[in-house]
């Protein structure tokens, strides 16, 4: 599917893929201009496959992109960056929200960090991204210490947004619809290009 040019988010999902209750799928409900990366879910861990899917859906987008990425989805986004700089080009921001940080053991219905290494999702990149972008972190996530998460954001060149105790920001935690998002989206079109 094709659209228009202008500009085009793209959500990217964590491992769990889409639920109707996830401010994610309800964030591209509610809008237009929203083109999701397909998911692939849990049972297919493959970083190279999130990796490609991404890269497929950012080919599909005519114009710049805006990424809209949760969790798992936060780490495809800085993996495909890291090993597809030329497409990384057209991405004009870049909403990275709870990332996990992958320093310590997961709670027991995601994937061990051993199955992860194996498919790929470690080491993070720690590079700059080379569009702009902002962290918005959990103060109480269980998928990523508040201090972790904070160097990512750091090395990545990434804006600090603090969401408060929000858990991992999903219907898990208690959380659906986030409003915030659509303030966060509109705030890094204001945002310069790292130099």
């Amino acid at each position: 599917m094709s659209r228009s040019p202008g500009t085009v988010i793209v959500t990217v999902p964590g491992l769990r893929g889409p639920v109707d209750e996830h401010w994610q799928t309800r964030f591209a409900a509610r809008r237009r201009d929203v083109l999701a990366v397909p998911p692939l879910g849990r049972d297919n861990p493959s970083l190279d496959d999130r990796v490609d899917a991404l890269q497929e859906t950012v080919e599909t987008a005519r114009g710049s992109v805006v990424i809209v990425a949760h969790s798992a989805g936060v780490l495809t986004t800085v993996h495909w960056a890291a090993r597809r700089r030329g497409s990384a080009r057209r991405v004009r921001a870049a909403l990275l929200a709870t990332p996990p940080d992958l320093g310590a053991p997961l709670p027991a219905e995601y994937p061990a960090l051993s199955e992860l290494a194996e498919h790929g999702w470690l080491p993070i990149p720690l590079q700059p991204l080379r569009f702009p972008s902002i962290v918005a972190a959990s103060s109480n996530d269980p998928l990523g210490d508040p201090a972790r998460v904070r160097a990512l954001a750091d090395a990545w060149g990434s804006r600090w947004h603090d969401l408060g105790a929000v858990g991992h920001l999903n219907p898990a935690s208690g959380h659906g619809e986030w409003p915030e998002a659509d303030s966060l989206v509109a705030q890094l079109s204001t945002m310069e290009a790292p130099r």
